[in-house]
């Protein structure tokens, strides 16, 4: 059964201090907090994997909530997960006899499926939090989804889960959500059909009267969403200086400094962002070449990169997650067993001041005897850590989070 987002788990066997202090951590977080089941709890399956590292235990599956939190409760799981998924007989051992009625649209975006994603943790949860945004605004321009449909999650790792509930796209297959993920990333788009040549208005009645045309800013879908991409790309090159600019211009593949230059110049007339905005981009004779150059990066900076497994050896992307009709994905309210921090569900107006590094540690200040394994960075609650190899103690939700990835040891007070 594949699951969304489990690059984020922490590694190797745990020692028996570093095991004992981690399940009763989670016990005490699990015996406080309540799970938030997803609608339909009895439809879903469940699978868990534990500290002990017994692999995954699934087809689970609960009538209620509390039925689901006296398990969690008593088992202590290291991750909980819950099916995108509604099935007639949930439990059963196999797929097939699970009898699928149909699935929640899922989106995983996670740090690994950006390109020159930063090393810093908090930096990297930053963009991500950029692309989920992104995303959203796709979700309810784009196609129209009513925002109590949408839930979104932190995931408690490298990223965020979103989850459309309508019941128009409750059964669509895996070849209409690839279709949807294509739409979204922007893959497939005919290039003419956003920059071509068209005819000046009015009876011109010459070849020459024929001008490169965009859709207007105000265009819906993605025929304004690259006017305004191209917009903002010539605000910022006019406010570069002449240097900079044409150095920016001429690092793209077949565009030379003095094509750059001419390019250059053509923006700095007065009503060029008026002109662009109606979707006019014949500045000056060859400048269509260039636009379409640069058309490609437009449709990759607006696209989302969501929902991919990623296959490192190629450098490519996989199968998407979104295609995936049984795809397990973690349960909001649970803890992740890679970082200790919360999956917390947050509404779309929270997104925007939501902090993870604040808003989803549960543990508190208390100090905990560690066994630094590696040197490793990070930060939580507004504090750096610079941590070298060796014996050190730290506040209880930092030391969680480094045993939780596998970087520290828990030992006795030095």
């Amino acid at each position: 059964m594949p699951i969304a987002g489990r690059r984020f788990t922490g590694g190797g066997r745990l020692n028996a201090l570093t095991f004992n202090l981690l399940v009763s951590k989670f016990r005490g977080y699990y015996l406080e907090s309540s799970l938030e089941a997803p609608p339909s709890i009895a439809s879903r399956e469940w699978g868990f994997l534990f500290f002990d590292g017994s692999g995954m235990r699934r087809h689970k599956s609960f009538f209620s909530r509390g039925e689901l939190i006296d398990y969690v409760r008593a088992m202590v799981p290291r991750h909980v997960y819950h099916s995108a998924a509604y099935y007639q007989r949930p439990a059963a051992p196999t797929m097939k006899e699970k009898l699928w009625q149909g699935s929640d649209l899922i989106f995983d975006l996670d740090a690994d499926h950006l390109r020159n994603a930063p090393k810093s943790y908090k930096e990297m949860l930053e963009m991500v939090k950029k692309e989920t945004q992104k995303l959203l605004t796709f979700l309810l321009s784009d196609f129209g989804f009513s925002e109590s449909r949408i839930s979104v999650a932190f995931s408690g790792g490298r990223g965020y889960h979103i989850h459309v509930r309508d019941p128009r796209v409750l059964g669509f297959g895996s070849d209409e959500r690839r279709e949807i993920v294509d739409y979204l990333a922007g893959r497939g788009l005919a290039m003419d059909r956003f920059i071509h040549m068209a005819p000046m208005e009015g009876d011109w009645g010459r070849d020459s009267a024929f001008r490169l045309r965009a859709p207007p800013a105000g265009a819906p879908g993605w025929g304004g969403r690259i006017n305004r991409s191209i917009i903002s790309f010539v605000e910022d090159l006019r406010h570069a200086s002449e240097a900079e600019a044409i150095a920016a211009l001429s690092k793209r593949k077949g565009i030379g400094p003095k094509r750059a230059a001419s390019f250059y110049k053509s923006l700095q007339g007065a009503n060029v962002l008026e002109e662009i905005g109606r979707g006019n981009l014949d500045l000056f004779r060859g400048s269509a070449a260039i636009w379409k150059l640069l058309l490609v990066e437009f449709l990759d900076s607006e696209g989302v990169k969501v929902g991919f497994n990623l296959d490192e050896e190629r450098g490519e992307t996989d199968e998407p997650v979104t295609a995936d009709v049984r795809r397990l994905i973690r349960c909001p309210g649970s803890l992740h067993g890679g970082s200790g921090l919360r999956v917390t569900s947050l509404t779309l107006r929270d997104l925007e001041d939501f902090d993870p590094l604040q808003d989803a540690v549960v543990f508190g200040e208390e100090a905990v005897p560690l066994q630094i394994l590696k040197p490793f960075k990070t930060q939580m609650r507004g504090e750096s850590y610079n941590l070298e190899e060796g014996p050190t103690e730290l506040p209880a939700a930092v030391a969680v989070f480094l045993m939780a990835r596998g970087v520290a040891e828990a030992c006795t007070k030095h």
